[in-house]
C-alpha cells in the first residue's frame, strides 16, 4: 500500500479518496472508516459505498469510548441539540471557542491511529480533507493549516521519517473542493454530510448549508438536494 486515506463518506474525504486513486491506483490505496459514538450511520454507510465504488480495501476503527463524557452535539450521550444554522451564526456565541459539533480532538486522534495502521501497511502517505472554511474562525481547529503542519511533523518524526501527512484541500475553501472533484468525477451522490441521520438531508445544520452552498458555487445542486 502507497497511501491511506481518512474516509468519513462525505463530500471532502471522498475527494481525497479520488485524488489518492488517480495518483496510486486502487490496489496501493487503503481507505479508513471512523466510528466515533456519532447519533447515526448514515457517513459511515456512505464511507462503504464510496469504498466499494473506487475499490479500495476499507478498514473500519471503532474509537467511540475516547468521547464517552463529551458534551458535543454530534454524540448520542450529548444532551445539546445540532445547531440549524450556518458556522458563522454559531461562532458568534461561542466567545472564540470551537462550535459545538466539535468532537474533541477527533482529527488529532484519527490520525495518530491512523498512523499506525498506515505504517503496518507500509503506506507511506495519509490523506485527509481538512480545508479552510472548516478552519475558519476556530470553528474546527485541528482542520486548521497549523494543525496540519504539526501533525504532519510529528508523524513524520514518530514515524523515523517513513510516514507524512496530506491535507491536499488545506488551502481550498469548499467550492474549491466541489470544483475539483467534478474534474475528477466523483460520485458525490454515494456521499453523506448531514449531522442528522435521515432519509435525506435537512439542509439547514452547518454542514448542509455549506455543501449546498459549494455545489451552487459551481453551478449545481448537491445531488443529495436533487428531486427524484
Amino acid at each position: 500500500m502507497k497511501a491511506l486515506v481518512l474516509c468519513s463518506g462525505g463530500v471532502d474525504s471522498t475527494t481525497c479518496l479520488a485524488k489518492a486513486v488517480e495518483k496510486y491506483g486502487a490496489d496501493e490505496v487503503l481507505a479508513l472508516s471512523v466510528g466515533y459514538g456519532q447519533k447515526h450511520s448514515r457517513e459511515l454507510t456512505a464511507a462503504r459505498a464510496v469504498a466499494e465504488y473506487y475499490g479500495v480495501t476499507l478498514r473500519s476503527l471503532d474509537l467511540s469510548s475516547l468521547f464517552e463524557g463529551s458534551d458535543c452535539s454530534l454524540l448520542k450521550g450529548a444532551d445539546e441539540e445540532i445547531p440549524k444554522e450556518s458556522y458563522a451564526e454559531q461562532l458568534k456565541k461561542t466567545d472564540g471557542k470551537p462550535v459545538s459539533t466539535y468532537v474533541p480532538f477527533r482529527n488529532g486522534l484519527f490520525l495518530a491511529s491512523a498512523a499506525s495502521i498506515a505504517l503496518s501497511h507500509g503506506c507511506e502517505v495519509i490523506y485527509y480533507g481538512a480545508h479552510s472554511d472548516d478552519a475558519a474562525g476556530n470553528a474546527y481547529p485541528d482542520c486548521s493549516s497549523e494543525f496540519n503542519e504539526a501533525i504532519n511533523r510529528a508523524v513524520y518524526l514518530g514515524s523515523g521519517g517513513q510516514l507524512s501527512v496530506t491535507a491536499p484541500f488545506i488551502g481550498m475553501n469548499k467550492a474549491q473542493v466541489v470544483a475539483e472533484g467534478l474534474k475528477l468525477k466523483v460520485p458525490y451522490q454515494l456521499t453523506w454530510s448531514c449531522y442528522e441521520g435521515k432519509d435525506k438531508p435537512c439542509g439547514l445544520c452547518g454542514t448542509c448549508r455549506d455543501r449546498a452552498a459549494a455545489f451552487l458555487a459551481n453551478g449545481m445542486v448537491d445531488p443529495l438536494l436533487q428531486e427524484d
